[in-house]
């Protein structure tokens, strides 16, 4: 059985940029996360005790009273999130071409004073 060496990982990377696109793979690379991270939980907890269980829900109790503004992300959240970012982005970007249409008229404006006074 062999490995996958960087030359391979760089033909995946490569396969996975033409397929899904670069506005694609920080979505996929997220829902990887996301996924990966559900799994963990969901194996942690089977393997483990009620015990351990409770012994972890106190310690989650600890750092919920240190730390309040820690909060577990749902997808919801996450889903919400990834809209606000996109919406700020999209006013970001509409800000930044109303300046250069306002610069732009700003310099004509400017040039027609400077015709007229010539005139």
């Amino acid at each position: 059985m062999s490995t996958i060496g960087i030359p391979g990982l760089i033909l995946i990377l490569i396969l996975a940029l033409v397929l899904f696109g670069p506005k694609k793979l920080p979505e996929l690379g997220r829902a990887v996360g996301h996924t990966l991270k559900e799994f963990k939980n969901a194996t942690k907890s089977l393997t483990s005790d009620d015990d351990d269980e409770e012994e972890e829900k106190e310690k989650r109790k600890q750092q919920t009273k240190e730390a309040p503004v820690a909060a577990v992300v749902t997808e919801k959240d996450a889903f919400d999130r990834e809209k606000l970012e996109r919406e700020i982005r999209e006013r970001l970007e509409r800000e930044r071409i109303e300046k250069e249409i306002r610069e732009k008229m700003e310099q004509e404006r400017s040039q027609m004073e400077k015709e007229q006074q010539k005139a």
